[in-house]
């Protein structure tokens, strides 16, 4: 596996946080991450940043509100201003990096990011993977929503407890779920990862989940390639999300993978930088 680099970034849309490997390749791919408390760039794309990077410059951001990435004082309210600032910061990490297209890759919540973009900004971006998405017009989990609940109860046992829903298998993940927990635990509650969280995910969640939903009218008007991942035991962002993405995007293929819920880049992490490879350079 290659390097990988992290550096802070001064861009028009503020600091961002950027883990980089590959840079020397001509086709480069950005990684969005998802959702969770201690949520990062680092902790989701850890395995597919420097794998990836050995054929292309790899491209991972925290998102603003996450990690050490902007997290503006006071946090804006409400799912669709953070959609703005992130649509922003996106595209001008892109600017920053001198990078004119690129492909796109969105996990959960940055699946449904991904979509926004591909919509706002398609010219910037060649394919897309969306891998567990949200974007669909589904009922919030209990899962879920105890996920964007995490702070109404927070502890190193609860986060632990959510981190198996995001697992079909313990062992896939390293098998030690209470040492993640644990890792991740130290930075969700850091006073200004805590405060934009909050401002995120308030009550009714629901509401939260609806608002990222793009109309059916502008997912078909979305010309970029698109290869959706879904593992089929999900219980964060069932299935159901990514089949109504699948009737809805024209140039749109799916990949379901059996005994795996929401952690499919980690659970099942060979098959998915392989599926990532293939679709890149067109053998699928």
């Amino acid at each position: 596996m290659t390097q990988v680099t992290q550096t802070l970034l001064k861009t028009r849309a503020g600091d961002t946080f950027v883990h980089q490997a590959g840079t020397e390749h001509e086709q480069a791919i950005l990684f969005l991450h998802g959702s969770g408390p201690g949520a990062s760039a680092w902790a989701n794309w850890q395995y597919a940043v420097p794998t990836l990077g050995e054929r292309f410059h790899t491209i991972a951001p925290d998102l603003a509100g996450f990690g050490q990435s902007l997290h503006p004082d006071p946090a804006p309210q409400g799912i669709r201003r953070w959609m703005r600032l992130w649509i922003d910061q996106i595209l001008a990490l892109l600017d920053e990096l001198k990078l004119g297209r690129v492909h796109l890759v969105g996990n959960s919540m940055g699946g449904a990011i991904a979509l926004h973009l591909l919509a706002e900004a398609p010219e910037r971006f060649d394919r897309a993977v969306l891998m567990g998405p949200a974007g669909g017009p589904i009922r919030l989990s209990p899962e879920l929503d105890r996920v964007w609940g995490f702070y109404e109860d927070p502890s190193p046992r609860t986060l632990a407890q959510a981190f198996r829903w995001f697992a079909y298998d313990d062992s896939a993940v390293g098998g030690n779920i209470d040492a993640i927990a644990e890792m991740r635990f130290a930075l969700a509650v850091e006073p200004r990862v805590r405060a934009s969280y909050e401002a995120m995910f308030p009550r009714p969640r629901q509401d939260i989940l609806d608002q990222l939903v793009l109309p059916d009218s502008a997912l078909r008007r979305i010309q970029n390639p698109v290869l959706l991942i879904h593992g089929r035991d999900d219980k964060v962002v069932p299935l159901e999300s990514s089949l109504h993405l699948l009737a809805r995007l024209p140039r749109v293929q799916l990949h379901v993978i059996g005994r795996c819920s929401h952690w499919t880049q980690i659970e099942y992490r060979d098959t998915f930088h392989r599926l990532l490879e293939d679709f890149f350079i067109g053998a699928i």
